[in-house]
């Protein structure tokens, strides 16, 4: 290796020991107790702890909570896929009722409907009871009005489709027709 030439060598100004408002900037900045300091390193890093420990806990109930509520509404979709189903053996249900409630057909479509009403109960299906209440565009979807003289405004007078909730989620709103009073004559 070869010597640095003077030229090349900066030349770094000599300190100022004699002046004090040089020195008392670094002096401001160290801290005068070193246990203070210390002090407040540890109680900086116990903070960070808790706060770690505390959006850990968050987390493992959030978790938790939502595992719990996939394994609750995992079956939505499947539900919701089966609905139509229901709705077309709903109205063979009923031509073969028309029909002769005490023919084979009807009384073996009959069995079927009851099973599939219990697999939807066990499952956490409820239809949603719309016959004679009041609209709720919460729970129904209004398809048609109808005037009438003996039903009060706003309650419905029929069930076109029926509506499901799982447990407290809406699958299906109930499809209904609203009385919307007496004609203007």
């Amino acid at each position: 290796m070869t010597e640095p030439s003077p030229e090349t060598t900066q030349q770094l100004p000599p300190e100022d020991v004699a002046n004090p408002e040089v020195t008392a900037p670094a002096e401001e900045a160290a801290p005068l107790d070193p246990i203070t300091a210390l002090t407040q390193e540890v109680d900086r890093w116990k903070d960070l702890a808790y706060r770690s420990q505390a959006e850990l806990d968050n987390f493992r109930k959030r978790s938790a909570r939502e595992a719990q509520e996939t394994r609750a509404y995992a079956n939505a979709d499947l539900l919701r896929a089966l609905f139509p189903i229901i709705d077309n053996f709903d109205m063979g249900l009923e031509a073969a009722r028309a029909e002769s409630e005490k023919s084979m057909i009807f009384m073996g479509m009959s069995m079927v409907n009851r099973q599939i009403q219990d697999f939807l109960r066990d499952s956490g299906v409820m239809e949603i009871d719309s016959q004679g209440k009041a609209f709720d565009p919460n729970v129904h979807e209004a398809v048609a009005q109808e005037v009438s003289a003996e039903i009060a405004e706003g309650t419905v007078i029929r069930v076109t489709r029926r509506g499901y909730k799982l447990k407290d989620r809406m699958l299906r709103p109930a499809s209904v027709i609203v009385a919307s009073g007496p004609a203007a004559g």
